[in-house]
């Protein structure tokens, strides 16, 4: 029987998310899942994923906007999740060139919405990913956290930045 309390992760349609859902399922977890199914990526794809993930009586999921608080808000009081993993974001440095509102509001004012969510309702966990590109033009490899970050070369990477 899956966890009663779910975890809730944002971006389930999309690879990482989709992935995780998967295996926190597969581990007898109880998942929320919440994506907008925008098109930068395959919709089509995007529900396939969805689609599987319905399959299981512990996945719930929610189609919808990150940057909706009151959205947010209810999913947070219909299903009370201790553990948020935040997935969601618009992706890819070329798109932000023609598309820089997308960005801002995604990647700044979703992650604030989810946040804010959690912090008024004592979440236990908040984990967060974001991207290599936060690494600016860092040419040592691996990467390491301690590594400076104040040179992103991209407003994704400038969008990223800002959230951590």
């Amino acid at each position: 029987m899956a966890d009663a309390r779910p975890i809730l992760i944002t971006g389930t349609a999309g690879f990482i998310g989709f992935h995780l859902a998967e295996r926190l399922l597969a581990a007898g977890r109880s998942v929320v899942g919440v994506d907008n199914f925008n098109d930068y990526y395959d919709v089509s794809l995007k529900e396939a994923r969805q689609v599987k993930l319905m399959a299981s009586p512990a996945f719930t999921g929610v189609r919808g906007d990150i940057c909706d608080a009151k959205l947010v808000d209810g999913i947070f009081d219909e299903h009370g999740p201790t553990v948020v993993i935040h997935l969601a974001a618009q992706a890819g440095v070329r798109y932000s060139l023609d598309h820089p509102f997308a960005y801002l509001k995604a990647n700044l004012e979703g992650f604030l919405v989810m946040l804010e969510a959690a912090r008024h309702r004592g979440v236990e966990r908040f984990i967060y990913a974001s991207s290599w590109s936060v690494y600016g033009g860092n040419t040592k490899l691996p990467f390491s956290e301690d590594d400076p970050v104040g040179t992103p070369v991209s407003l994704y990477a400038a969008t990223k930045r800002a959230e951590n």
